[in-house]
């Protein structure tokens, strides 16, 4: 499973992760979007490895407002959703 996730990460563009926000009614801003390919590049197995102590409010500033909160829900919605593969 880690793999296919790792290979899946290796592929991904901003353009997908644009195309996902924006279908989640998320609308980033370029910096937003740098920031968040970025991230998710660097981090996401420390975050699948470790998501319950994973704090996404150390990043509130990166983002604005709304959409700081609309990934916060989207997180523990996807948290919820697969918690028995996390």
């Amino acid at each position: 499973m880690n793999f296919l996730i790792k290979n899946y990460v290796n592929n991904l563009t901003k353009e997908q992760i644009d195309i996902f926000a924006k279908q989640n009614n998320v609308f980033l801003s370029p910096n937003e979007l740098d920031f968040t390919y970025k991230f998710v590049k660097k981090n996401y197995s420390i975050i699948l490895s470790n998501y319950k102590n994973f704090d996404f409010s150390k990043y509130k500033n990166y983002y604005s407002q709304e959409n700081y909160i609309k990934i916060q829900n989207l997180l523990n919605m996807y948290a919820q959703k697969y918690s028995q593969f996390l």
